[in-house]
């Protein structure tokens, strides 16, 4: 979906397609994930989407990104920073370059919207 459009979607239940991890951000177990985007703008610096971690340690560096956790539950480590603890309900601000240790404890779902530089 890449046409703006006004709609309301049921996160919980939303279909997603797998995205597999780079192996080499696997720090611990088998985790599996998954996503579906939902609009992308026209120059494709924003994106809004959903996404889903299976339980597991992995690393990433981020985007500027804004997310709400819908169900789930994980610890953010942001090197030099803070560690975030977030599960169903929170909302969370990632800056573009934050390197990251995500512990996910609990499979995770995120609706959440990226700005590229």
């Amino acid at each position: 979906m890449t046409e703006f459009t006004t709609f309301a979607l049921h996160i919980p239940d939303a279909d997603l397609e797998p995205d597999p991890l780079d192996p080499s951000q696997i720090l611990e177990g088998t985790p599996e994930v998954s996503g579906k985007v939902l609009w992308e703008s026209e120059d494709g610096r924003r994106i809004r989407g959903i996404w889903q971690i299976t339980p597991g340690v992995v690393t990433d560096t981020e985007a500027d990104e804004l997310f709400v956790v819908v169900s789930g539950r994980a610890t953010i480590e942001v090197d030099g920073g803070p560690a975030l603890t977030v599960g169903a309900g929170d909302l969370c601000v990632l800056r573009e370059g934050d390197r990251t240790t995500w512990t996910v404890h609990e499979t995770l779902r995120k609706a959440y919207e990226i700005t590229l530089p």
